[in-house]
């Protein structure tokens, strides 16, 4: 499963729970920031996330109204062990996006 998460959400959590505002300018930015969130979170904590076998990230610009006004959006792969039932790994991934959310 893929969530898209806006590139200055990322930042703005990971100077939320590190006190570091970073600079993503590429998806092993985001990769980074993103395992930053993870474990400063209590999310690693939970069961369910002993299934997650890697984040895969990706990136691209989303152009809202010219070639200049665009935001960098990364998408974030979830890679989970086969055998985890669906509802559990949406589950994981809402409790993830919430996080986004309250930013």
């Amino acid at each position: 499963m893929k969530i898209k998460v806006e590139g200055e959400k990322i930042v703005k959590i990971v100077k939320k729970v590190e006190g570091i505002e970073i600079v993503l300018e590429t998806p092993a930015d985001a990769k980074e920031g993103i395992d930053l969130i993870l474990r400063k979170s209590d999310l690693l904590a939970e069961d369910v996330y002993k299934w997650l076998k890697d984040i895969k990230v990706t990136a691209f610009q989303e152009y809202k109204t010219s070639a200049v006004d665009y935001k960098m959006i990364f998408l974030i792969e979830f890679l989970f062990e086969e055998d985890v039932p669906l509802a559990t790994r949406a589950s994981a991934i809402r409790e993830f996006q919430a996080l986004f959310e309250k930013v």
